[in-house]
């Protein structure tokens, strides 16, 4: 693999976003590197060195283009990473024929699996054995003060919705296909979904999840997908730790992608009051709002934009989606 295409994540091992897109690398067969970062504020790897106040993780490195948000980060490993080069897919055929649904996958990776079915799951933390400072954090990211007591209470009602999803995804998988979208081989739905079982299931709260009698596909299909993950990972290899600094200086020193794939759409950025070449505020709408990254817009399409981002240890290019993501002049702020 050329140096401009070294792939690193940052990461932490509690975290169930990074062992998604740690699936993706596995069943991708990309080789990669890893910074390991703490929990919880502060992240001087990612916020000093390389200059970027989102904290949601993981983000991933591409050469000197960093993808916040795993939707992006997974479709990006895809296109820049296919299956012509060598590569697995995420995005396989049906096994009937027909075209890939690329689009119905995503959507149903990020408004079925993500948006509806992911944040049932938290509820089912220890929160009450949680420190005081993580508690503190997590009030901050959510924008609401963490109660345990309250949080705990909400328990029997989450477990009543997570088994009707269940029950859902029995229904789905009755004609017994091996796949959710009954596709030549695991798709980003099957990897969307499982990540968020596998972790419930790693939960004191969450044992019951894919119970074998109860659900026999639900569960024959979870195993299915833990087994060949487990099976990926180990062909491809646990990757190697780099510190902050030695990543942040291997992503300065790599090249980027040209700003043309992305272009920019002035009309977009009239709606929104900013201009190409202007120093802009870009932050998740929901969670994490509170810490926007601060670069230069390169690029806007009506997917993705491109800020050049300053730290450290140099400049960096940061990619965004764009849906599910704010973007503002930046007053008073100079890279």
């Amino acid at each position: 693999m050329a140096s401009s295409d070294t792939v690193i994540i940052y990461r932490y091992n509690a975290s169930p976003y990074s062992h998604k897109v740690d699936n993706v690398l596995a069943l991708k067969g990309i080789p990669h590197e890893q910074v390991l970062i703490a929990s919880a504020l502060p992240r001087p790897e990612i916020t000093n060195q390389l200059g970027i106040a989102y904290r949601r993780i993981p983000i991933l490195a591409v050469g000197n283009d960093v993808y916040c948000d795993t939707g992006l980060i997974v479709n990006t490993l895809e296109r820049r990473f296919p299956e012509a080069k060598g590569y697995g897919t995420i995005f396989p055929p049906r096994k009937q024929g027909g075209a890939i649904d690329t689009t119905l996958i995503n959507t149903f990776s990020k408004f079925y699996a993500e948006n509806a079915l992911f944040p049932l799951v938290p509820t089912l933390l220890p929160w009450d054995r949680m420190p005081d400072a993580f508690l503190k954090d997590r009030s901050a990211f959510a924008g609401a003060k963490m109660n345990p007591k309250a949080i705990a209470a909400r328990i029997p009602r989450v477990q009543s919705s997570l088994l009707s999803h269940i029950a859902i995804i029995e229904t789905q998988l009755s004609d017994s296909r091996e796949w959710l979208f009954d596709t030549e081989g695991p798709s980003l739905a099957d990897i969307s979904l499982h990540f968020i079982l596998a972790w419930a299931n790693s939960l004191p709260g969450g044992k019951f999840i894919c119970d074998e009698k109860t659900y026999p596909k639900a569960s024959s299909w979870l195993n299915r997908m833990s087994n060949l993950i487990k099976a990926k990972q180990s062909q491809l290899g646990k990757p190697s730790k780099l510190s902050g600094s030695d990543a942040a200086n291997k992503i300065i020193s790599s090249t980027h992608e040209g700003y043309e794939r992305v272009g920019f759409d002035d009309d977009e950025a009239q709606r929104w009051k900013v201009k190409r070449g202007d120093i802009i505020a870009v932050a998740p709408e929901d969670t994490g709002r509170d810490w926007p990254t601060i670069g230069k817009l390169v690029a806007l399409g009506s997917e993705e934009l491109i800020l050049e981002v300053q730290g450290s240890e140099g400049l960096s290019r940061v990619h965004f989606p764009r849906i599910g993501y704010t973007l503002k002049p930046a007053v008073g702020s100079k890279l």
